[in-house]
């Protein structure tokens, strides 16, 4: 077996410390190799290793204690957990089904539904259009129930009056409006980007407030070239790492 080695850190002294080790040591966890030791190295070996005080080491193993990624006995020292793991990466293929494929295997929960006003950057997607449908959605893991992404799905008024809210509980939004509502779709275009978390996402996916994310939005398109769907789904940042595959011709 080998030992547990936490990846090194370059501090910026513009954020919290121990927020800064958190994220790293959190990253280092998740990635660390399968015959790793579970058992991690002493508040004041962590402390050197960092750079920091041992009580910003302290603060920083308090912050995944409470994740439930470390438990931590006294005398004996502290430990990862055994079932602490990483979420499967997202790719980001050129195929439909794939799209769906990746959106599935997650408990759905419908936040709510309704009008909106087009603004924003809405307007780019919808400049024929004042208002859309707004379907909000939070999805938790299918097997721990710990929330993962959120979703924000603004929909064509007259392609929203066909969706059935009971479908979007089982099903991707992809496979909505491709299966029971009919849209011929043409194409996805997908763009991912690091943001911080908002007061609403924070709460909604368990996270510190201004912690990263990753932002994806997903502009799905008809067979006449209409803008049908834009989502807006905000995954946390320490459970997901997005992949792109590029073939030559």
């Amino acid at each position: 077996m080998t030992a547990f080695a936490p990846d090194s850190l370059v501090l910026n002294r513009k954020l919290p410390l121990w927020y800064q080790v958190s994220q790293s040591l959190r990253a280092s966890i998740l990635g660390r190799a399968p015959d790793a030791s579970l058992r991690l190295p002493t508040e004041e070996q962590l402390a050197a290793h960092y750079g920091v005080s041992v009580l910003t080491m302290r603060q920083a193993l308090k912050e995944l204690e409470a994740e439930g990624l470390i438990s931590r006995h006294r005398r004996r020292g502290t430990f990862i957990e055994p079932g602490a793991r990483r979420s499967a990466p997202r790719r980001l293929l050129g195929s439909i089904d794939a799209i769906v494929a990746q959106q599935s295997g997650e408990r759905t929960t419908i936040l709510g539904h309704g009008e909106d006003k087009v603004h924003g950057e809405l307007a780019e997607h919808f400049p024929d259009l004042t208002q859309v449908v707004t379907f909000r959605r939070l999805r938790c893991d299918g097997e721990s129930g710990e929330p993962t992404n959120w979703a924000e799905n603004a929909v064509r008024p007259e392609v929203a009056a066909r969706i059935d809210l009971a479908d979007l509980e089982r099903w991707p939004m992809t496979k909505v409006l491709r299966d029971a509502v009919g849209v011929r779709i043409s194409r996805i275009t997908d763009t991912v980007e690091a943001r911080l978390a908002d007061p609403e996402t924070a709460e909604l996916l368990n996270v510190p407030l201004l912690s990263p994310i990753l932002h994806y939005t997903g502009v799905t398109y008809d067979e006449d070239g209409r803008v049908v769907d834009v989502a807006r789904i905000r995954y946390r940042g320490d459970r997901f790492s997005f992949t792109v595959t590029v073939e030559a011709d």
